[in-house]
């Protein structure tokens, strides 16, 4: 039998709730301070104060040089993504509060190009930037793509994200009557009573997202 890799998520930063005030930290693990080899610097004061070898030495304080300046920005290319990274992070918990403070639940709907607009950035910024990064809370860990959600519209015209309509999905389906189990075009119809019209054909990939087999398949045979 063949084995599979268990692929463990470290996450980029960690969010704990301490009495309904949310406090954000980064991961240490995915984000540690970085800092210029002292060995570079003193090799750069030596080259620099061999007066006696200066000509000989000219290469070698330019390489060192060019050494030191890749690093330093290498190093600031780093702390600057961190700082967008730290913004994106801050306003997602700001327009997504009630979701951290309900447990998952209470999603809003939220763009990339929202979240753009509060930190003064481009939208391809965020999408490059939340892509493979995930946040710890004390109720599971979170890819950061999973907080921005296309909406649509209550018949009583309020938004709702398709991430609500997946929870409302899953609670029809967890709830059916496992011998005779809710078709697609059923659940559109349970929805649409919820006032939400949700098509026929997107209830089967919202379905299909959440990993449940189509009617027959979730079908249990009595005794």
């Amino acid at each position: 039998a063949s084995s599979r890799s268990i692929q463990h998520i470290i996450p980029d930063f960690i969010i704990t709730n301490m009495d309904g005030k949310l406090e954000l930290t980064l991961n240490s693990r995915n984000a540690p301070e970085l800092k210029i080899s002292r060995d570079y610097k003193e090799m750069l004061d030596h080259y620099s104060k061999d007066k006696k070898n200066a000509k000989a030495n000219k290469d070698a304080i330019q390489f060192v040089k060019s050494k030191l300046d890749s690093a330093k920005w290498f190093i600031d290319a780093i702390n600057s993504r961190r700082d967008t990274m730290i913004k994106i992070m801050e306003a997602i918990i700001k327009r997504q509060k009630e979701f951290f403070n309900s447990n998952g639940e209470n999603l809003k709907p939220l763009l990339e190009k929202d979240v753009a607009e509060d930190i003064k950035m481009d939208t391809s910024t965020v999408s490059r930037a939340v892509k493979n990064k995930y946040v710890q809370t004390d109720f599971g860990i979170y890819d950061l793509r999973s907080f921005f959600t296309s909406t649509m519209q209550t018949s009583a015209g309020d938004d709702i994200s398709n991430t609500e309509i997946k929870v409302k999905l899953k609670a029809l389906i967890e709830a059916e009557n496992k011998l005779n189990p809710l078709t697609d075009l059923e659940m559109s119809a349970e929805l649409r009573k919820m006032g939400l019209q949700v098509a026929r054909r997107t209830v089967a990939k919202y379905r299909e997202s959440l990993d449940f087999p189509i009617a027959k398949l979730r079908r249990e045979i009595s005794d």
